[in-house]
């Protein structure tokens, strides 16, 4: 059964999803972010990042199996929010960690795995977020747009990836993400391969009686 229209709801998860970014920053400018207040925004913002694009690519798995309708209406709202923070976790990197010493953070990027996946998950999200508007998708076209944003799934994962070798010893959170996320694509192959089978089916020719 569809669910009702919600007209509150995108206003609330932006609202909601804007607070913890307003939060650090505040507690930031205030000094209240403890001892080592960079390494908390990088951790606290990438997580965040990682959540919210998992989150997005819920949504679409949720509709599958609930029948719902209102997930896919904060699909591209929550994919917005993880380039949000995924941006924000660099800029914090770059500006803040390394005083933008741009050659330090090209040898980083170049010579430390888990800073190369964080890296390359990050641009690709960038062409994700550029043609995350109505009026993209009607100037690609839907097939190639669709195509396009396949590499959410790619760059939720190089995240994890990046989670993984950031953390080295306790692996149970990123782990977590990793099997969700896992769990999300396998419904999302399922479901491909019924509607291929279902058209399959409907191109068959009736046999002759």
């Amino acid at each position: 059964m569809a669910s009702p229209p919600h007209p509150w709801l995108k206003p609330a998860v932006l609202v909601g999803g804007l607070y913890p970014l307003a939060s650090m920053a505040l507690a930031f400018a205030q000094g209240a972010l403890g001892a080592n207040p960079i390494e908390r925004v990088l951790n606290q913002t990438g997580l965040l990042a990682l959540i919210l694009l998992v989150a997005s690519l819920a949504c679409t798995p949720l509709k599958v199996v609930s029948g719902w309708t209102w997930p896919i209406r904060l699909r591209k709202l929550l994919g917005l929010l993880g380039f949000t923070y995924a941006s924000a976790h660099f800029l914090t990197y770059v500006v803040l960690d390394q005083g933008l010493a741009f050659g330090v953070i090209l040898e980083d990027i170049a010579k430390r795995p888990f800073i190369t996946v964080g890296f390359l998950a990050l641009v690709l999200l960038v062409p994700l977020a550029v043609t995350s508007t109505n009026r993209m998708v009607r100037r690609m076209g839907f097939p190639a747009w669709q195509r396009l944003h396949r590499l959410a799934y790619v760059a939720a994962s190089l995240g994890v990836v990046h989670f993984v070798w950031r953390v080295k010893k306790d692996l149970t959170e990123p782990l977590v993400y990793g099997s969700v996320l896992a769990l999300l694509f396998a419904i999302r192959v399922a479901e491909a391969l019924r509607k291929r089978r279902a058209r399959s089916s409907a191109q068959v020719p009736a046999r002759p009686v």
